[in-house]
């Protein structure tokens, strides 16, 4: 043997023994001949777009490659047949999702028409010169408001009326595009395109600026109970249609009521729960009367607050929390604390009231296997020692479930270690971290430490109406796109620790991943009887 055999042999055998530690190899006597076989199926597909697709040139898209930015990529992922693969793929749990935003902005506009009572005012005249510019508003209003204007558009319109928003549609200015003209316009204030992520708001701070406004606007019409019924049900179908089982989803509850039918904001939290537990049953109930009640185990509610309030008033909010538990055991879930953790209070300030959580729900009946658990947002940043850094380390001397986000834990060995030998869970969204500029693109995220060092991981969508990735298909496609490594054993493995990391019972897991299994198996069936046909 020669020295360049010799050495080639030691190279072939040092990659082996890298890859093994992967966790596709790991855990690979836990998937069928039929699921490796389909492994290698989608590496075969993947490595033959890279060619084919993505080597190419489109249309508007400079230089494209695998899991490059996802706004501006998405026309292109759209083309692929991985991603029409992955769209069939069993998902597990969505285990980090904010409910006021996940139905796509043009679906929520069109919920909004459907209620007179929703009104729109304008910072200034829509103009063909103001209109990149103007700021909006939404509010729906009672029956006796009396609109003093008829069009955003017309001269005589003073910045701030309020408009019935039907009327501001129908009365659109034609150079605009008229009603289509105001649709494409509305749409675009409820989502971040990739102009306000890759150019005007490119870096962490200034892209959560118009985080905020889309967010604001967006809840504003999500937060009235006719739209929050028939919303509630939208996010549920699309998200089970896209091979979800099982939903953990935040619901901010810093307004302590939402506006009603009379217009008057009135409506206090428990009749947002019981909205959200009435749809559930129905949703349940059509899919058994479908046949599919397979294809969904049940969704969950993680109680969540602005980390922006006082101390002493998330005293109230903590007692609030736990009166919603006595009234809906089996939908609240956790507790979480949410918000831009770059410029919003860190969780040490809240120490006082979230050391003595657990004493409370005690004192106040809740039995301890029902109590409350944390699953906080901690390390959504770049940063290294930071005030957002730095929330890593209270979430786990807390004793969080669960770690939203997790971003910088990378930077943290011990912090990694804790959360291996804990079972601390990361809800990882790669494309939220992507478009808020924690990173340029997937090859450069850290997601592939975390899973090759042990440290669970469960893929989520986070704010899907505004990052426009509805259900999780985007996000596992772009895991799967950025590596030439990971494959589909890797998104098979995280799926499954979604369920295991998840807030569902010991029951409910082994039913959940019992369903998962049967449905798992039936994909790579599929996916290998495609292949034997496509190449016969």
């Amino acid at each position: 043997m020669t020295l360049l055999d010799e050495y080639h042999c030691k190279r072939t055998e040092l990659i082996a023994d890298d890859r093994a530690l992967r966790i596709d190899v790991v855990n690979g006597d836990r998937f069928s001949e039929k699921s490796r076989q389909a492994d290698i199926i989608l590496r075969r597909i993947r490595e033959e777009e890279a060619k084919s697709i993505w080597a190419v040139e489109h249309e508007e898209v400079p230089h494209p490659f695998p899991g490059m930015e996802f706004l501006t990529g998405k026309d292109i992922i759209l083309k692929t047949q991985l991603f029409n693969i992955i769209t069939k793929m069993p998902k597990g749990a969505l285990l980090h999702v904010h409910l006021d935003l996940t139905v796509n902005g043009n679906t929520l506009l069109a919920l909004a028409l459907q209620h007179t009572s929703i009104h729109i005012r304008a910072s200034a005249r829509v103009t063909p010169g103001s209109i990149k510019f103007v700021e909006i508003e939404f509010c729906p209003l009672p029956p006796s408001f009396v609109p003093q204007c008829i069009s955003l558009c017309l001269p005589t319109y003073k910045p701030g009326e309020w408009i019935p928003l039907r009327r501001a549609r129908e009365q659109f200015d034609a150079g605009l595009g008229g009603t289509q003209g105001f649709d494409r316009w509305v749409a675009s204030c409820l989502t971040i395109n990739p102009s306000d992520a890759y150019v005007t708001h490119n870096n962490n701070i200034r892209i959560w600026d118009k985080f905020r406004g889309a967010a604001t606007l967006t809840s504003s019409l999500v937060y009235f109970t006719p739209v929050w019924r028939a919303y509630i049900r939208q996010f549920l179908e699309e998200t089970i249609a896209d091979g979800v089982s099982y939903v953990e989803a935040r619901i901010n509850f810093t307004p302590k009521c939402m506006i009603g039918p009379d217009g008057e904001q009135n409506v206090p939290h428990k009749e947002w729960l019981s909205i959200f537990q009435e749809v559930l049953i129905e949703f349940s109930g059509s899919l058994r009367a479908q046949g599919r009640d397979d294809e969904f185990i049940g969704a969950k509610i993680i109680y969540t607050v602005i980390r922006n309030c006082e101390p002493e008033e998330l005293e109230w909010y903590l007692n609030d929390c736990i009166e919603m538990k006595k009234l809906f055991p089996g939908i609240i879930s956790g507790f979480d604390l949410v918000g831009d953790e770059n410029i919003l209070r860190p969780l040490k300030d809240y120490l006082p009231q979230l050391l003595s959580f657990s004493t409370l729900q005690t004192s106040q009946g809740l039995p301890e296997h029902h109590h409350i658990p944390f699953i906080f947002h901690a390390g959504e940043t770049t940063g290294d020692g930071s005030m957002a850094d730095d929330n890593l380390y209270d979430a786990l001397l807390l004793g969080t479930k669960r770690i939203g986000h997790g971003f910088s834990l990378v930077k943290h060995p011990k912090l990694m270690s804790m959360c291996r030998e804990r079972g601390v869970a990361l809800e990882v969204c790669p494309i939220s971290n992507e478009i808020l500029r924690l990173t340029a693109s997937m090859p450069m995220h850290p997601l592939p430490i975390l899973i090759n060092h042990g440290v669970p991981v469960a893929l989520s969508s986070d704010d899907p109406s505004l990052f426009q990735n509805m259900g999780l298909s985007f996000d596992f496609f772009q895991v799967l796109a950025a590596s030439d490594v990971t494959g589909l054993l890797t998104l098979g493995h995280i799926a499954r620790d979604s369920i295991q990391y998840s807030m569902l019972t010991t029951d409910e897991k082994a039913r959940a991943m019992l369903k998962w299994e049967e449905r798992w198996e039936r994909f790579v069936d599929e996916i290998v009887e495609f292949d034997g046909v496509r190449r016969n």
